[in-house]
């Protein structure tokens, strides 16, 4: 699989399979090449809460350390994950570095957080409630949890 490219700004740039396409014969069984058919793009730019962006950011993931035994989250790990998301959302600047440092194993958290992604969209939308439920404040929309997710690995990797 070609390489998943992760925008400063949370989107994802993912290969595409092209259709195969077959070109219609004319009549007499020949090739009209005055039409030539559209270009097929190669690549799509998948923004936070897109279809399938969960999955291709946990492969994007993946891409950045291939030989990364698979994501285990530990209570701990998930509960330090739950204050950096929490962080992040709150902080004005959206300062991912700062809830870094304020956690014990950032590592920790950053495998839950691997183990989320895994899990997709409504494991995303689960860990967004236990957030809320935990840190106060408004459940983040799924989207909003992913693309601070990606931020977060993006930091420590």
């Amino acid at each position: 699989m070609a390489e998943i490219i992760r925008n400063d700004d949370g989107t994802l740039v993912v290969p595409v399979t092209p259709e195969r396409v077959h070109e219609p014969d004319d009549e007499a069984g020949e090739r009209d090449e005055t039409e030539a058919p559209a270009p097929t793009p190669t690549t799509r730019v998948l923004h936070p809460g897109e279809g399938g962006y969960d999955e291709a950011l946990a492969e994007w993931d993946h891409q950045q350390n291939p030989d990364r035994e698979v994501a285990v989250s530990t209570a701990t790990g998930r509960e330090q994950a739950m204050t950096v998301v929490h962080a992040v959302a709150e902080s004005p600047d959206h300062d991912v570095a700062p809830a870094l440092d304020a956690v014990d194993d950032p590592e920790a958290s950053a495998e839950a957080l691997r183990h989320v992604l895994v899990g997709g969209v409504h494991a995303v939308e689960d860990f967004a409630t236990e957030v809320a439920e935990a840190e106060g404040g408004d459940v983040l929309p799924a989207h909003q949890a992913t693309k601070i997710i990606g931020e977060v690995l993006a930091e420590l990797d």
